[in-house]
């Protein structure tokens, strides 16, 4: 509430009271200086996050405000498990592709990494993508690609091959594509990040993006799926992202499966 100008007691009002109602005008319309101090400082942060919403610091804010609201969980997953995967799989991270929505984060998060080269398919539209995005797509780092249908790289392009938020939309007639497709361009493995069925919950905005349901599996559909699809878990590498995972004390909440290559 405003504050009122005080008035002395002693001082004589005039007949008709227009002294005191020009004071009370002008104590009404005059505005705090702390109020105005605020809203200086609210339109500077708009400003400063209009002009600096493509960069890193920018693209973190965004990246923990999409986890809050529950899209891409995955995505999210990969960035905070870098490190850990770096331990794991060492010099097999010099040549890495993600594959899954808002890969330009992923491959931005990897390119920061020492002798780390990235590229990321995304296998839905960029249309709301920032500048940041459409640029890695203009110079051929990201490419926007249906991952039902080969893909455009030759054999084992990469060291490994990381999935997040991907093939949790497929159904089996289209992970038996996908998958070995996936495996023929990875040389030293790949690693798949998928939701657990009974803690990701699809908003209406995801069913309408993606076209269908998360067809969410537990982990021993995708372990029964891996045999009969002939792809190996990765011991060693499971056993060494344990250890280090261990060490940072990273739980992940999602599942995390390590496969070889095809030979």
């Amino acid at each position: 509430m405003m504050s009122r100008r005080p008035i002395n007691p002693s001082r004589r009002v005039t007949d008709n009271g227009a002294s005191s109602l020009e004071g009370s005008i002008r104590s009404k319309t005059r505005s705090p200086p702390y109020l105005t101090i605020g809203l200086i400082i609210v339109v500077s942060f708009l400003l400063i996050g209009y002009f600096y919403r493509d960069t890193g610091t920018f693209a973190s804010i965004k990246g923990a405000i999409s986890r809050v609201e529950g899209d891409f969980l995955c995505t999210v997953e990969v960035q905070k498990a870098i490190s850990v995967l770096n331990k794991a799989y060492g010099d097999s991270m010099h040549k890495v592709l993600h594959v899954g929505p808002d890969t330009c984060s992923v491959v931005a998060k990897l390119l920061e990494e020492e002798d780390t080269e990235a590229w990321g398919i995304e296998p839905y539209d960029i249309e709301d993508a920032g500048h940041f995005c459409k640029k890695l797509v203009h110079k051929g780092i990201v490419r926007v690609a249906d991952i039902k249908f080969p893909l455009p790289y030759r054999a084992k392009s990469f060291s490994l091959v990381i999935i997040s938020d991907a093939l949790d939309y497929l159904s089996p007639k289209y992970l038996n594509r996908t998958l070995p497709e996936l495996a023929r361009v990875s040389s030293d493995g790949l690693v798949i990040f998928t939701g657990y069925p009974r803690h990701h919950k699809v908003k209406f905005a995801e069913k309408s993006r993606f076209g269908g349901l998360a067809k969410l599996r537990s982990s021993t559909w995708w372990v029964r799926y891996f045999v009969q699809t002939s792809l190996e878990e990765n011991e060693i590498a499971i056993k060494k992202f344990e250890q280090a995972a261990s060490k940072k004390s990273y739980v992940p909440s999602c599942q995390i499966f390590h496969l070889k290559s095809y030979r």
